[in-house]
């Protein structure tokens, strides 16, 4: 009696005289299934009408490996029907979302049953009608939330074209960075950040920031700090707390005030997968950073990498000419200044001879001496603007070159009102190409006289380690920023003077690789610079 009850709240058989309930009671099989256990099999012949008495399924259209969701059923429905009504292979599977029980109805019955009680032709109708609906609702809101995504889809597609207009519309790569970065907090809401680069040569990551009135250098090394986790790892760290992240440095919170909360750290990949940088963004303005702000911040990434990748050889390019154009100049200067000085040279030589011994002997030696540096000189710089390399090493005791070189700069420093000073910790024979080193002590020297106009001192050390030996020359000067410490033996660059080709410290740099040795720069502003050059005491071939 209580499953004839359950019957009549049955949908497949509201209305239906009760006295056929009984005998459907005799003519059907009471099944019990645990969930997730498969009831209706897609694709199987029909065999029976499931009238769901306890518990919930859903109605699964294998579409794809996981299946799509048309219904939800719970006790009072039925399933099943339409495999018998169309007499074709089920079109979707039942599966149990809860432990069940089901009455089956074996389909000759069904069709027994559906003569003899129109009713339930009745109640079939009105459930697929109910069905349709629904399908219909679920299809309008599976469309709207396409067209919903599509649209997304097409934004973020323009978007991604304006970005990749605006990382585009710059070739240096200061601004260029201010413009990724701005295009990331934007796409982000987040309220600061900073672009790094990799630099593979110092193995660490660098930026620039604004600090009170000045863009300063930082830099980090690879694996330092969060920042440089992702740069080492090329992992994606999103944070909710960053205070809970051994990686995260809080000291700077505790210098500004400002108080880090959420941090988003991506890299930034070239087209081979290679980090070429790294995202950093702070605190999203609403919320804590979303997949969405990684996806976009991908994206972003490719465009960057690109645009990264075309300044730095736009850079290269325009080195390169200016290097030509120099080169040109040189060899044009080279050309009108030969036969002058080759004049020049040999009425010295005529002089010497004429005037026998002496000091006016030893200042037209002078002469002839600078006259072969002048040429040499503007035969440098083409060599360095060719790539051209030619060395002639000889042995020489160092304090007679240092001595040699300084004589030479002594008045010119002394009518700037700089002192130097020489201390010897090791004046043995070294082998140098005494012109090229002559022009490497020189460029410093100039540089360090520049740095000082108010006067001050040029000190010259030398010592010995190992096969090594050092020449450092510390001035009292004025110093230089990080940026420009970091950038010293690039062509061109040049610091705090109005004069000169920005080829000097490249110059010297080149000098000293030829030598197979290394220089090593430590300045502060306001506190002086000090160059440091280790040599081979022995050239070996």
């Amino acid at each position: 009696m209580e499953l004839i009850e359950v019957l009549k709240n049955n949908k497949l058989l509201s209305g239906v005289n009760e006295s056929f309930l009984s005998e459907l009671v005799g003519n059907s099989i009471l099944e019990e299934f645990k969930s997730g256990d498969v009831i209706l099999k897609e694709g199987e012949s029909g065999d029976k009408v499931c009238l769901l008495v306890k518990g919930r399924v859903k109605i699964l259209k294998l579409a794809d490996t996981k299946g799509k969701i048309l219904f939800e059923m719970s006790e009072g429905d039925f399933f099943g029907e339409m495999a018998l009504i169309d007499l074709r292979p089920r079109s979707a599977s039942v599966v149990a979302l809860s432990d069940c029980e089901v009455i089956s109805i074996p389909a000759d019955y069904f069709e027994r049953l559906i003569h003899r009680e129109p009713q339930i032709l009745i109640n079939i109708a009105r459930a697929l009608s109910e069905r349709l609906r629904v399908s219909n609702e679920r299809l309008l809101r599976d469309f709207l939330e396409y067209e919903k995504e599509v649209t997304e889809q097409i934004n973020k597609l323009n978007y991604l074209i304006e970005i990749t207009k605006r990382v585009n519309s710059t070739i240096d790569i200061d601004e260029l960075l201010k413009i990724i970065l701005e295009i990331a907090l934007e796409i982000t809401n987040a309220d600061r950040g900073t672009v790094y680069l990799v630099d593979e040569m110092s193995g660490e990551i660098w930026s620039k920031v604004l600090q009170g009135d000045e863009i300063r250098e930082i830099r980090l090394k690879i694996g330092q700090g969060i920042a440089g986790y992702v740069a080492q790892t090329g992992e994606v760290i999103n944070l909710v707390d960053a205070y809970q992240d051994p990686r995260f440095n809080p000291e700077i919170d505790r210098k500004t005030g400002y108080r880090t909360k959420t941090i988003l750290c991506q890299p930034i990949k070239d087209k081979n997968d290679k980090i070429v940088g790294v995202f950093q963004l702070i605190n999203k303005k609403s919320g804590v950073f979303t997949k969405r702000d990684e996806e976009m911040l991908n994206a972003l990434s490719i465009h960057a990498s690109i645009a990264i990748q075309n300044a730095r050889m736009a850079q290269e390019l325009v080195n390169s000419e200016r290097l030509a154009v120099i080169g040109r100049m040189a060899s044009s200067i080279i050309h009108d200044i030969k036969n002058p000085m080759a004049t020049i040279k040999a009425y010295a030589q005529v002089i010497r001879k004429k005037v026998g011994e002496g000091e006016t002997i030893q200042l037209v030696d002078e002469v002839i001496r600078q006259v072969d540096r002048l040429v040499n000189m503007a035969q440098e710089i083409l060599d360095f603007s060719k790539g051209v390399t030619s060395m002639n090493f000889i042995k020489i005791k160092l304090s007679d070159f240092i001595d040699g070189v300084v004589a030479f700069l002594a008045r010119d420093f002394e009518r700037n009102n700089i002192e130097i000073e020489k201390f010897f910790e090791f004046d043995g024979e070294v082998e140098i190409d005494i012109d090229k080193m002559t022009r490497v002590v020189f460029n410093i020297a100039h540089n360090s006289r520049d740095a000082m106009p108010e006067g001050g001192k040029f000190i010259i050390r030398t010592w010995r380690e190992d096969d090594f030996f050092f020449m450092q020359f510390t001035d009292t000067g004025k110093g230089m920023p990080e940026e420009i410490k970091r950038k010293l033996f690039e062509p061109f660059v040049t610091y705090g003077k109005k004069h000169g080709t920005g080829l000097g410290m490249a110059i010297v740099k080149k000098i000293v690789t030829e030598h197979k040795g290394d220089i090593f720069v430590e300045s502060e502003l306001g506190k002086g610079t000090t160059i440091t050059i280790k040599l081979p005491i022995t050239q070996t071939k």
